[in-house]
Order: C-alpha cells, then structure tokens, then sequence
C-alpha cells in the first residue's frame, strides 16, 4: 500500500504507515487499561462498597440483619427522599418510610436511634455525610437504626451527584 502523501511530508522515511497503526493501536490500548486500573483502585480502596448487614454482636434480635432506616426530606426541594430510598435499597439498605421534616435545616444529618455509631457511621459514610453531622437520639420505639435528614446540602451527597 502506497503512504499518503500528507504522512509522506512529515514522516520521516523508516516510519511506515503499519508502523503508526500499530503504535497507535498500542498506546490506545496503554490507555484503556490504565483507566480500568484507577477506576479498580478506586472501587477497592478509594471508595469500598458499605455492607449493609448489622454487625452481630449489635443485632438486638434474631431477624435483625440489615439496617433499618427512614429518610426526611428538610432541604425544601421535591423528590428528594425518594431519590435517596432508590440509591439506599439498590446498596442493600432497608429504607422503611420516607418523607418531609417539619423544618428547614442548612445541613444533613444522620442521626443515631439505637446507640449503635457502627452502623449509622456505615449509612453516613454510604451517602457523604462527615462523621460529625451523625448524631446520637436514642429512641427504640421507632423500630429503626438510624434516621436521615436531608438538608440543602444534599448536591454535595453522593446520591445527588
């Protein structure tokens, strides 16, 4: 096969057509696999997935091994709940109710309804939400692990990204 005559003017004479495409062929190849190696990195490291199962020494009953949680709408913005149950039950949660908070809050929280930090740092880490936005209202009557509140941080959660 003849070299075309723009490859012909500013090549020199040992490069070859099949040469380039080989070249070509080789670096794209380079490239792809070294996208593939950060994203598996990131999947393993970077970002692991949360296991959602209650740890067993926390477990209060037999039947309880997934964590139970509500989700509350606080930023003012529709949907929003819903979105998060969808994100939250596809990760393996348990999202037993969503809705709206009575009030309007700047941030989201997570808050803690059994004293059990282990599993509501698990739920925090799973959406974005800092260690320090879980806080700690114990209230059993709720059947419930932990209890989320979306705040009108919520473009900053992983969720809504």
């Amino acid at each position: 096969m003849k070299t075309p005559i723009f490859l012909r003017l500013y090549l020199p004479k040992y490069f070859s057509t099949g040469t380039i495409l080989r070249f070509f062929v080789v670096a794209v190849l380079c490239a792809l696999i070294f996208l593939l190696g950060i994203a598996l990195v990131n999947r393993l490291i970077l970002s692991p997935p949360v296991n959602p199962e209650v740890p067993t020494e926390l477990q209060r009953t037999a039947s309880e091994k997934i964590i139970q949680l509500n989700i509350l709408n606080a930023s003012g913005s529709r949907g929003l709940a819903a979105t998060m149950t969808d994100y939250l039950r596809a990760r393996g949660f348990d999202v037993v109710e969503f809705g709206n908070y009575d009030t309007l809050l700047d941030r989201s929280i997570v808050i803690d309804r059994v004293d059990d930090s282990a599993s509501t740092a698990r739920v925090a880490y799973s959406i974005g939400i800092a260690d320090t936005l879980c806080r700690r209202e114990v209230d059993s009557t709720l059947y419930l692990r932990c209890t989320i509140i979306i705040g009108k941080d919520y473009p900053s959660l992983k969720p809504f990204r």
